[in-house]
C-alpha cells in the first residue's frame, strides 16, 4: 500500500482505502479503479492524498490486453472498462476518422490567435496591476481593471465561444494571473446566463479578477509543490482568503469584491473555508465565483490528462455539486454549458463517433446522441460516457 499525493494519481490506479471526506464520508471505496473523472472528484472535495495498492505484473498485463482488445474501434477509452462491449457491426466504430480534434480546429483558427494575442497581453498587464495593487495603499480603479477583459468578451462574441477560447488557453506558467483571468471571463458569462443586469456582469467579473490576490501572499514554493502538502502548509493555504480580503479592503472597492476574495472558498452546505458560511450569507457573488473557480480548475490540463471534456466535468458536478453550490446558479451554469455543444461530434467510451442531439434535463451529463443511423439514450446506458469532442 503507498500513500499518494491527488496530484500523482493516475487512472488505473487501485485504492487501497476508502476515500473520506472533510464530514468523514466515504465518496470513494476501497478497491475502486480510478478514472479521470474519479481522480477529479478526489480534487473536487479538497482532499490532499490517499492510499493505493502497489503496481502489479498482472495489473499491467491486464491493461495491455485492454488495449489490444480495442484496436479496430477508433481511440482507446481514457479509463478502460471491463464491462462496455464492442461496438455493434455498421457503426461509426469500424473506422477510425482522421479528422483534427474540436480542440485543433479551435486552436487553429484566426479567431482564437487573435483572442489569445488579446489574452497574454492581458495577463500580463494584469500580473502588473495584481502585484502593484500589494505595493500600493492607493484606491483601485475598477473600470480600468475591467477593460482588458471586457475586450475578451467583446473578441469572443457568444457566451459559448468564450468557454471554447478559455479551455484551449492552458499554457501559462504564472497560474494565478491566468486562472484569475479565466474565471472573470467565466464569471461574467454565467451571470449573463442568470438574467443579471450589465453592472452586476461586469461586478462579477471583477470578483473573478480579484478573488485569489490572496494567493500572492502564500509562498511560491507551497502554490507550486508538486508533492502532499503537511498540515502547516495547507493550514496557510486556507488562510488566502483572508489574506486577500486585507489586501483588497484598504482599496475602496465594492463591498461584494471584498466578501468574494474573502467567501470563494465557502460552501453552500457549510464544509467550505474559512469562515464555514453556509446558504444564503454567502455573497452571491462568491457564490457565483466558486462555481466559475472549480469549473477553471477541473477544465484545466494535469500532468496525467489533458482538460477534461465539459460532459465529463458536468457529470462531476451533478455528483457533488448541488448541496455545495447554489442549485439555481450551478444548474444554469451546467444546463447552458450542455447547450453550446448540442449538434457538436463527439467521441463515446466504446470508441464510436456520435453527435449530440438533446440534453436530458434529469442528467444533463447523459445527452442524446446519435450514432450513424442509431440513436443512443445515454440515460438508458449507465456504461456509456463521452470522453471527448470531436
Amino acid at each position: 500500500m503507498l500513500k499518494l499525493s491527488t496530484f500523482d494519481l493516475t487512472p488505473g490506479m487501485i485504492l487501497a482505502e476508502d476515500v473520506l471526506n472533510f464530514d468523514r464520508q466515504t465518496i470513494l471505496s476501497k478497491g475502486t479503479e480510478l478514472t479521470d473523472v474519479l481522480i477529479s472528484r478526489i480534487e473536487l472535495n479538497g482532499i490532499l492524498s490517499v492510499y493505493i495498492e502497489d503496481a502489479s505484473s498482472e495489473k499491467k498485463e491486464e491493461d495491455t490486453v485492454l488495449e489490444e482488445t480495442t484496436e479496430g474501434y477508433g481511440p482507446a477509452p481514457l479509463s478502460p472498462r471491463r464491462d462496455v462491449p464492442p461496438p455493434p457491426p455498421g457503426s461509426n466504430a469500424e473506422y477510425a476518422p482522421s479528422h483534427p480534434s474540436y480542440s485543433e480546429r479551435i486552436k487553429s483558427s484566426q479567431e482564437f490567435k487573435d483572442f489569445k494575442k488579446t489574452f497574454d497581453n492581458a495577463t500580463e498587464d494584469f500580473k502588473f496591476k495584481l502585484n502593484e495593487m500589494i505595493e500600493s495603499t492607493a484606491a483601485v480603479d475598477t473600470g480600468d481593471l475591467l477593460k482588458a477583459p471586457l475586450k475578451l468578451i467583446e473578441h469572443s462574441g457568444s457566451g459559448s465561444n468564450t468557454f471554447d477560447m478559455i479551455h484551449n488557453m492552458r499554457d501559462y506558467d504564472d497560474l494565478t494571473y491566468a486562472h484569475s483571468m479565466n474565471v472573470a471571463l467565466l464569471n461574467y458569462v454565467a451571470a449573463s446566463w442568470l438574467g443579471w443586469s450589465e453592472p452586476d456582469r461586469e461586478l462579477a467579473m471583477a470578483c473573478g479578477m480579484l478573488h485569489d490576490i490572496g494567493k500572492l501572499q502564500v509562498s511560491h514554493s507551497i502554490l507550486t509543490k508538486p508533492g502532499k502538502l503537511d498540515p502547516v502548509e495547507y493550514k496557510h493555504i486556507q488562510k488566502h482568503p483572508i489574506y486577500g480580503y486585507k489586501i483588497l479592503k484598504e482599496k475602496g472597492l465594492d463591498e461584494h469584491i471584498l466578501n468574494t476574495a474573502l467567501m470563494h472558498h465557502e460552501r453552500y452546505d457549510g464544509s467550505g473555508y474559512p469562515l464555514q458560511l453556509s446558504g444564503q450569507a454567502i455573497d452571491r457573488f462568491a457564490r457565483l465565483t466558486a462555481i466559475s473557480d472549480v469549473y477553471e480548475a477541473m477544465t484545466s490540463a494535469r500532468v496525467y490528462r489533458g482538460p477534461l471534456c465539459p460532459f465529463r466535468v458536468i457529470e462531476i458536478f451533478e455528483e457533488e455539486g448541488f448541496e455545495k453550490y447554489d442549485a439555481e446558479y450551478v444548474l444554469s451554469f451546467l444546463s447552458n454549458v450542455g447547450a453550446t455543444y448540442v449538434r457538436n461530434a463527439c467521441m463515446l467510451s466504446d470508441g464510436r463517433e456520435a453527435e449530440i442531439i438533446m440534453l436530458n434535463k434529469e442528467k444533463l451529463s447523459r445527452p442524446v446522441v446519435q450514432c450513424g443511423y442509431d440513436y443512443v439514450d445515454l440515460m438508458q446506458h449507465p456504461e456509456l460516457t463521452i470522453e471527448n469532442l470531436l
